[in-house]
């Protein structure tokens, strides 16, 4: 008798611990599914960046989650959702779901883009792909001319940059 309750109170412990688990993870923003990477700064050693030869594009999204045979990078904001997405988020998940999809051979269907306050899916699209190409030629072809200033004017921002220490146009 005592095993037997022994056994249940173990299998009711375990269901609730998957039960909060799969609270977390969606309170998170993150979709149902397998989190396979994950790169939070704070859990220790980090997840080795994706990479892509092809076009140079190198980084890492915060979470990569398997959903039903699909990959999907999450890329987490800390701030309060705007009405849209900016457009340089837009982009940063759209070169994470690029990365995903050379890395693996896997094209992801979309990505996801999490608020503190709100989530965005962001379907990955030929369009999307192409737009980011473009961009990267531009910004490339601007480099190249010894034109790509800084792109922003928030002093906060410049003095968290990694680039500050070498950085002629640092605020």
């Amino acid at each position: 008798m005592g095993l037997w309750i022994a056994a249940l109170a173990a299998a009711l412990l375990a269901a609730l611990l998957l039960w909060w688990g799969n609270r977390q993870q969606l309170s998170a923003g993150l979709p149902r599914g397998r989190v396979i990477y994950a790169d939070p700064k704070m859990w220790g050693r980090p997840e080795k960046a994706f990479f892509d030869v092809q076009t140079g594009l190198t980084g890492k999204p915060d979470y990569l989650v398997e959903q039903g045979g699909d990959l999907l990078p999450v890329e987490v904001k800390s701030a309060w959702a705007p009405p849209a997405p900016y457009a340089s988020h837009l982009f940063q998940l759209i070169a994470y779901c690029l990365l995903v999809e050379r890395a693996t051979g896997k094209r992801p269907p979309y990505g996801i883009l999490r608020y503190r306050d709100r989530t965005f899916a962001i379907d990955y699209t030929h369009e999307w792909e192409e737009r980011l190409l473009e961009e990267l030629d531009v910004m490339r072809a601007l480099e190249k001319r010894g034109e790509a200033d800084r792109s922003h004017d928030e002093a906060g921002r410049c003095r968290k940059c990694g680039y500050r220490s070498v950085c002629d146009q640092k605020l």
